[in-house]
C-alpha cells in the first residue's frame, strides 16, 4: 500500500527548541535502534552549529508514523539566516510554529510566520517548554493569536490547532491536564491537519524547483527540492532552466537520494510530492527548475528579501600575511565567496574596482561572521572591513536606510539605560510592558547601522542579563549622523615581539588586546586608549639594563589579562579606517593604512570630505 506523504517545516525564533523537537520525533518514530548512540541535536551537523548551539543551514529528515511518511525540514531561528527559511517554505505544505512557553512570540517568530501565512499555509502552533518554572502557556497562546491577527491571517489560518509540549521531556498534549507520555498527539495532528503535497499530475513531465545546494566530494553538486510533477528515475535525461525559463544545461540524474531518518539513501524512483536530492548537473543552482527535456516553462520561485548589510573582503597585506594560511590570493578568495553565494541566496558578492577586494552583502553581522569563520578554518587569510548598511534610493533620489524591529527583554532596573542608549542611536521606543519575572519587554524601531557594535555595550549596561533580538523591518528616510565609538586606540609603531615590561607601562593608557611575546607590526592596534584620540606606542621597549644587582631592584611584572577579541567582537569594535585581519590562528585589529603618515593624510581627506 502506498504510504501517506506529508511535508512540513519546523519554524520558530532562535533557541525555542526546533532541533530538540526534531531529535525527539526521530527517536519516537523508531528511526534509531534502542541501543544506538545518537548525538544531542543530531540535525546540527556543522561544527559551528554545534559550538554556538544554533541552526545555520536548513536540513531535511524523514520519519515513519503508522502508515504515513513525514518529511521534516529543520530551519534556522536566527534572523540573519532568514534566507534559508524563505526558500524552503516553498517545498512544504504545513508548518509547526514553535513558541517558547515563557518568552512567547519573538521577532523571528513574526518573520517566519509572515512568510508562511503569505503562502496560504495553515500552521500548527506548538507551545514548547511548558514544563519550565516560569512558563505561562495561556498568556503565550493569547499573544500568538494576537500576532496571527496582526499579520492579517485568514479565518482558516486563525483557527489553528494548538498543542502543549516539552521537546526535552518528549511529550505533547492537547490540554495541559492531559496525560503526558509521548509525541503521538503531534504525529497524529500533522497527518490529519497538514494537506497532502500540492503537486501537478504524475502523468505530466518531471519538474522540480531546487531549494538547497551542497557540494559532495564524490557525487559533485547535489540539489534538493520537492518534485512538482511527474516521475524521476536514475540516469533519466534532465535539464536546468533559469528563473527566466532560459536553458542553463542538460545532463542526467546520476543519483536520486531520499531522506530516511538522518541518512540519505539512493532510490530507484521518485514521484511528485516527495522531497529528494539529485546529483548529475554541474551548473544548476538554487531557484533553478530541474525538469524533463521537453519542459520549456520554469517554476515560479519565491522572491528573497534583499541584503541589508555589507562588508569588504580583501587580500591580507599585513607584514604577517601568509605565515599561517595557505589560501591568500584574491582569486582563491573570490572563488570561495562565489561558491558560498551559489548556495546561499541571501548573499551577494561583487568585485570592486581594485580587483583585490570584494563587496559581500548579507542579512546581518552573524551571517557574515559565520562565513568568515568557515573561511579561516579552511586555511584562508583575509582582511575584513567594518560592516556597513546597504542604502537604497527612492524615485526622488532621497537616500533610504534599513530599519530593524528591536525587542529587548531586560530587568526593570536597567531599562532606563537601554532606552537612553538606543535613543542616542536614533532608535524610537514603540512599546514597553512587563514580561514576567521582574523583567520588561521593550520594542524599538532603530536604524540598522545604529545597532552595529551595540551588543557589547548592551550586555555591559544590563550586566549580562539582557536579551536583545532584532529583525529587518523596512527601508525609511536616512536618520543622519549616529555617534560611534568614543575611545581611541593604541597603535604599535614598531615591528617585533611584544615585551611584557612595555605592556606593563602601557596598561595605564587603557585595556590591552595582546599578550607578551605576541608578534606586532606598524599599524597594529594593540589596545584601547582611555581618551578619545588614537595614540602611537612602542610595545617593544624593554627595561634599561644597569650594573646594579641588589635585592628587590627588579620588580615582577604583573599584567592584567588582555581583552579577548573574538571575530564578532572585533567586527563590532572597528571603525571605518580600521580592518580585521583574519588568519587560521589569529584575529587581529589593524589600521587600514599601516604607515603613520598615510593615516594622517587619510584623516585630513576624510575631514575635508565631511566639511564639504
Amino acid at each position: 500500500m502506498k504510504k501517506i506523504l506529508r511535508n512540513i517545516a519546523i519554524i520558530a525564533h532562535v533557541d525555542h527548541g526546533k532541533t530538540t523537537l526534531v531529535d525527539c520525533l526521530l527517536k519516537q518514530s523508531g528511526q534509531f535502534r534502542e541501543n544506538e548512540r545518537v548525538a544531542e541535536r543530531a540535525m546540527d551537523s556543522n561544527d559551528i552549529e554545534r559550538e554556538r548551539g544554533i541552526t545555520i543551514l536548513a536540513k531535511v529528515t524523514s520519519v515513519e508514523w503508522q502508515d504515513a511518511r513525514i518529511n521534516i525540514v529543520d530551519t534556522p531561528g536566527h534572523a540573519d539566516f532568514g534566507g534559508e527559511v524563505e526558500r524552503i517554505l516553498s517545498m512544504v505544505d504545513g508548518v509547526v510554529l514553535l513558541v517558547d512557553a515563557a518568552e512567547g512570540p519573538m521577532p523571528q517568530t513574526k518573520f517566519v510566520l509572515t512568510k508562511a501565512l503569505a503562502l496560504g499555509i495553515r500552521p500548527i502552533v506548538l507551545i514548547n517548554k511548558v514544563d519550565k518554572p516560569d512558563g505561562r502557556p495561556d498568556w503565550v497562546l493569547d499573544e500568538t493569536f494576537d500576532l496571527f491577527a496582526a499579520l492579517d491571517a485568514t479565518e482558516e489560518q486563525l483557527e489553528f490547532p494548538v498543542l502543549y509540549a516539552s521537546s526535552k521531556e518528549g511529550w505533547a498534549v492537547q490540554e495541559l491536564d492531559d496525560g503526558r507520555s509521548d509525541m503521538a498527539p503531534l504525529f497524529d495532528l500533522i497527518v490529519d491537519h497538514v494537506p497532502p503535497p500540492k503537486v501537478d499530475s504524475a502523468d505530466e513531465p518531471f519538474r522540480m524547483l531546487a531549494t538547497t545546494l551542497e557540494a559532495n566530494p564524490f557525487l559533485g553538486r547535489i540539489l534538493t527540492g520537492r518534485i512538482q510533477s511527474g516521475r524521476l528515475t536514475p540516469n533519466m535525461a534532465i535539464k536546468a532552466l533559469g528563473m527566466d525559463s532560459s536553458q542553463l544545461e542538460t545532463g542526467r540524474a546520476t543519483k536520486i537520494l531520499a531522506f530516511r531518518g538522518l541518512e540519505r539513501q539512493p532510490i530507484d524512483s521518485a514521484e511528485a510530492g516527495d522531497i529528494v536530492a539529485i546529483a548529475g548537473l554541474t551548473q544548476a543552482t538554487v531557484a533553478d527548475t530541474l525538469c524533463a527535456p521537453d519542459v520549456t516553462q520554469a517554476l515560479a520561485a519565491q522572491p528573497i528579501d534583499p541584503p541589508t548589510l555589507s562588508m569588504t573582503f580583501s587580500v591580507n597585506d599585513s607584514p604577517l600575511a601568509g605565515l599561517v594560511g595557505d589560501k591568500v590570493t584574491s582569486r582563491l578568495i573570490l572563488d570561495r565567496l562565489q561558491k558560498e553565494a551559489e548556495g546561499n541566496v541571501a548573499l551577494e558578492v561583487r568585485e570592486t574596482d581594485g580587483k583585490d577586494a570584494f563587496e559581500v552583502a548579507g542579512r546581518g553581522e552573524l551571517q557574515l561572521a559565520v562565513l568568515i569563520e568557515n573561511m579561516r578554518r579552511e586555511g584562508f587569510e583575509l582582511s575584513v572591513s567594518r560592516p556597513r548598511v546597504v542604502y537604497q534610493f527612492d524615485d526622488s533620489g532621497n537616500r533610504l536606510e534599513p530599519f530593524e524591529e528591536v525587542t529587548v527583554d531586560v530587568d526593570a532596573d536597567y531599562s532606563g539605560a537601554v532606552v537612553e542608549k538606543i535613543g542616542t542611536r536614533r532608535g524610537e521606543l514603540k512599546d514597553m510592558r512587563p514580561s514576567g519575572g521582574g523583567k520588561q519587554r521593550l520594542s524599538f524601531i532603530a536604524p540598522s547601522r545604529a545597532l552595529i557594535g551595540y551588543l557589547g555595550e548592551f550586555l555591559t549596561d544590563t550586566h549580562g542579563t539582557g536579551i536583545l533580538n532584532r529583525r529587518f523591518s523596512h527601508y525609511g528616510p536616512h536618520k543622519g549622523a549616529i555617534p560611534g565609538r568614543r575611545n581611541g586606540v593604541l597603535i604599535s609603531m614598531e615591528k617585533g615581539s611584544a615585551v611584557a615590561f612595555a605592556l606593563w607601562n602601557l596598561e595605564e593608557r587603557g585595556p590591552l588586546f595582546i599578550h607578551p611575546q605576541q608578534p606586532v607590526y606598524h599599524g597594529l592596534i594593540i589596545g584601547e586608549h582611555a581618551k578619545g584620540s588614537d595614540l602611537d606606542v612602542n610595545p617593544l621597549k624593554g627595561k634599561k639594563l644597569t650594573n646594579v644587582r641588589a635585592s628587590g631592584t627588579d620588580e615582577a611584572v604583573s599584567l592584567s589579562p588582555p581583552v579577548d577579541m573574538t571575530l564578532e567582537k572585533a567586527l563590532a569594535y572597528i571603525q571605518d579606517d580600521e580592518l580585521v585581519e583574519v588568519t587560521p590562528e589569529a584575529v587581529r585589529i589593524r589600521k587600514r593604512f599601516l604607515d603613520i603618515h598615510e593615516r594622517k593624510r587619510d584623516a585630513k581627506a576624510r575631514a575635508a570630505a565631511e566639511a564639504a
